[in-house]
């Protein structure tokens, strides 16, 4: 078939001359290789921008880590000190709480020492501390230290039946274990 013959048979074909198929073959390679170096710029500088957000990341997690700890531990001085002044007062509340067992005939310094007692406890538990309950509770030796042991029938099986200094707690933390008998 000759080159007319084609072209009448399908006009949409066009005849190409061979050293523009050559030329347009050398030239594809070329532009390629121009293209591969942009390419590489390309992916480097992508691999260098996910390298800087992974740091990014890494160090805002750095900082949040940071910035939770120093809350916990700026919390965790505040509750020590709390506990150590609550501490420092705990004699005292000791010696007002003997005045109150004590027999007197003036009812003035009675209701004197009452007072005074009642205004300590209210201020305790304004700062969150709470009396271990101990007298009738079962033995706990995380709230609880036994100093005696009696046997006693009437009560059960590790019953504290006597409270010699009651035990305080501020929240979770025990500032003072209560002093106790326990029986049987």
């Amino acid at each position: 078939m000759s080159k007319q013959e084609k072209k009448q048979q399908d006009p949409a074909v066009e005849e190409v001359p061979v050293e523009e198929t050559q030329t347009e073959a050398q030239a594809a390679p070329q532009q390629e290789a121009a293209a591969d170096p942009l390419l590489e710029e390309l992916e480097k500088l992508r691999k260098q921008m996910d390298e800087k957000e992974e740091q990014y990341l890494r160090l805002a997690a750095e900082y949040d880590n940071f910035r939770k700890r120093s809350q916990k531990e700026k919390e965790g001085i505040y509750q020590g000190a709390k506990s150590d002044a609550v501490a420092a007062f705990l004699p005292v509340y000791d010696n007002l709480e003997r005045a109150l067992k004590q027999e007197t005939a003036d009812e003035a310094y009675k209701k004197g020492v009452e007072m005074t007692m009642t205004g300590l406890k209210d201020i305790l538990s304004k700062l969150g501390v709470e009396e271990i309950p101990a007298l009738g509770e079962t033995f706990d030796p995380s709230l609880h230290n036994a100093v005696m042991h009696v046997e006693d029938e009437s009560a059960g099986e590790n019953t504290v039946v006597e409270v010699f200094q009651s035990g305080f707690k501020l929240g979770e933390k025990v500032i003072r274990f209560a002093m106790v008998k326990v029986a049987n």
